[in-house]
């Protein structure tokens, strides 16, 4: 099978490792880097790598990208979509609210590789060809250095932004009631040496439905993720409460936890390595990569073709000939 892959080339999560993974997984896979201004005109791209000779045409990219581009995606018979913000679609506050919904909808044939496992239950049953491969870690760049942990709790990621309004808002109380730092930090080395500085890992994906990829780094260096429970979505990954997590659902509750494991630093090695152990065998990019290739080889929904104005449009608008 030969595989066209378009990803984007301005992701602050460093994904290269994950994207070779995939095209090793793959007998013949092209993989191609696109800025933000080529991803507004993938009929450009498309044209340059002659992409009616492959089997599969692989998009990762933003909807806000990709949406007033339907007319070009609908000539791609073998599209899939690689989807790292789906969970945008059913969370309350979000300006992408049903947007999801409605752009897989206009595309009945493609396949959707969703990052949360309730989200790809959730576009299944509207009929969305959804396909659950989880997110994961960088296992080349992220690992326990074993070192001296002196931030005994943390968050590093982003607070700003609506979408992340209630993450603030968490953790603004977690941090009233108890000593938390919260912080961003480059991505790379420097990121990988905060965390393994930190003892107790704050994670705050509250309404996302989902857990991002910083709860897998965060593991995968040998801290404690105190998680906003997900419901459902942690069994779907395996992660068992008190035993290689700990879930919370309020502010007070995240700080009864921490006091815990302040008080019992047997408890709290136990999560912490367990938690590794669990990271290091499930969700490394070599295994995530290794997922995501096996699903783009699955057989897709049958292309419904186009119609003869459409085929002429796509012709005198972007060159191309389907």
């Amino acid at each position: 099978m030969k595989v066209l892959l378009v990803v984007m080339d301005d992701q602050r999560v460093i994904l290269d490792r994950l994207y070779e993974q995939i095209r090793q997984n793959l007998q013949s896979c092209v993989l191609v880097r696109l800025e933000k201004a080529q991803q507004l005109h993938l009929a450009r791209v498309l044209l340059e790598q002659d992409y009616t000779s492959f089997d599969r045409v692989v998009i990762f990219s933003r909807l806000k990208r990709l949406r007033r581009q339907l007319a070009v995606l609908r000539g791609i018979p073998g599209l899939i979509f690689l989807e790292h913000d789906a969970c945008q679609n059913y969370m309350v506050d979000s300006k992408y609210r049903g947007a999801y919904s409605r752009f897989y909808r206009r595309l009945p044939w493609v396949r959707v590789l969703v990052s949360g496992a309730a989200v790809a239950r959730r576009l299944s049953a509207e009929g969305v060809d959804a396909v659950f491969v989880s997110k994961g870690y960088d296992e080349q760049m992220f690992s326990n250095l074993g070192g001296v942990r002196d931030i005994e709790a943390a968050f590093l990621g982003s607070i700003k932004g609506d979408a992340y309004s209630p993450r603030r808002q968490v953790l603004d109380a977690i941090a009233a009631q108890t000593e938390l730092l919260v912080t961003r930090t480059r991505s790379g080395a420097e990121y990988q040496v905060m965390l393994n500085r930190i003892r107790i890992f704050v994670s705050a994906d509250v309404g996302m439905g989902e857990f991002m990829i910083k709860n897998f780094e965060a593991m995968a260096c040998g801290c404690v993720l105190l998680a906003w429970d997900q419901g459902d979505e942690g069994a779907a990954l395996g992660f068992e409460d008190g035993r290689n997590v700990l879930f919370y659902d309020s502010a007070d509750a995240a700080v009864e936890k921490i006091r815990q494991l302040r008080a019992d630093p047997q408890l709290a090695a136990r999560i912490a390595n367990a938690g590794q152990a669990l990271a290091e065998q499930h969700f490394t990019f070599k295994r995530v990569g290794h997922d995501l290739a096996r699903a783009i080889e699955l057989p897709l929904r049958p292309w419904p073709g186009l119609g003869f104005w459409q085929r002429g449009w796509l012709r005198l608008r972007y060159g191309l000939r389907i």
